[in-house]
């Protein structure tokens, strides 16, 4: 099972996500941002390589329907609903995250 997990410049909340996830609960992770300014914009080799790509604000869900709208028909695609209120590795970021992933775990 591959998650893609989806913020801005991906510079914290994404990456997060991935370093939470990376270990020890059976799946492969990623991270990208939908900015252009991101340490990894997401790509459609992105898109294709999920299997559930969650996102952290609505506004990265749009944006995705909007530049991979083809590609979006078979996946699963999760809003999270956390703001860019954090830094890397948080405590309530990583309590947050954690908690919203807990149902979509294998």
């Amino acid at each position: 099972m591959n998650f893609l997990f989806v913020c801005s410049k991906n510079q914290w909340r994404s990456p997060t996500a991935e370093r939470i996830f990376k270990h020890g609960y059976g799946i492969s992770t990623r991270s990208a941002g939908t900015s252009q300014n991101a340490r990894h914009t997401v790509t459609s080799d992105d898109i294709a390589w999920a299997d559930k790509i969650f996102v952290m604000e609505y506004k990265h869900q749009k944006q995705l329907k909007q530049s991979f709208a083809d590609l979006l028909d078979d996946k699963a695609l999760i809003v999270l609903d956390i703001l860019d209120d954090y830094g890397y590795m948080d405590d309530e970021l990583v309590e947050l995250i954690t908690l919203s992933l807990t149902p979509y775990l294998p």
